[in-house]
């Protein structure tokens, strides 16, 4: 029987394409499981309508910048309410691939006003416990990417990439960790695994 959190515990795993976040988040995942505790997975953009509507777009081109911050915030906004909130309600270890923060990040590249961003999503959004923030210069990032075998995509060029890390560490809230992405796998994954245990204790 799974263990749970009073009140859940949000972990958000954030970085520019290829910093690790698939390995990071897998090796919590591992983490959680091996203490019988609660824990979904989920990722944004979503599997939801809106959030396809937004993957598809890294293939068939950008949409214009309002009507792509649109999408992202219905897509939130739905994600929120069916499971980010519900899950934690019931106590779960919820890990995200990706929230708001990648959004002032990567459309604030665009364009868009980092810090509006995030006050938009923030009226709506829980707060996270703790965002783990992969560092990683996009030049590694997008070296990693050619050698896992993907293309890089529109997302994925490396100047877009420099403004997108740029903004990344520009945000200042309490809870982010800024941990470099450029070690060893397996020792950001540990420093993650710390970091998450810290709060899990603060929990307790």
């Amino acid at each position: 029987m799974s263990e749970t959190v009073a009140g859940g515990v949000l972990v958000v795993v954030e970085g520019v394409d290829g910093a690790g976040k698939s390995t990071v988040l897998r090796r919590l995942v591992e983490f959680c499981e091996a203490r019988h505790l609660r824990c979904v997975l989920s990722r944004e953009p979503t599997d939801g309508p809106w959030g396809k509507r937004i993957r598809g777009t890294a293939e068939t081109g950008r949409l214009p910048l309002a009507e792509e911050l649109e999408l992202f915030i219905r897509d939130r906004k739905e994600h929120v309410e069916s499971l980010i909130l519900p899950e934690m309600a019931r106590g779960a270890v919820v890990l995200l691939d990706r929230y708001y923060f990648s959004t002032a990040a990567y459309q604030g590249a665009r364009g868009a006003n980092p810090e509006e961003v995030l006050a938009a999503n923030e009226q709506f959004a829980p707060e996270p416990d703790l965002v783990l923030l992969l560092d990683c210069a996009p030049e590694v990032t997008l070296e990693r990417i050619r050698k896992r075998g993907s293309v890089p995509d529109e997302f994925e060029r490396q100047e877009a990439l420099e403004a997108v890390r740029r903004i990344f560490l520009s945000i200042k809230r309490p809870f982010i960790r800024v941990v470099d992405a450029s070690a060893v796998a397996e020792t950001v994954a540990e420093k993650c695994e710390s970091l998450l245990e810290e709060i899990l204790i603060g929990k307790a």
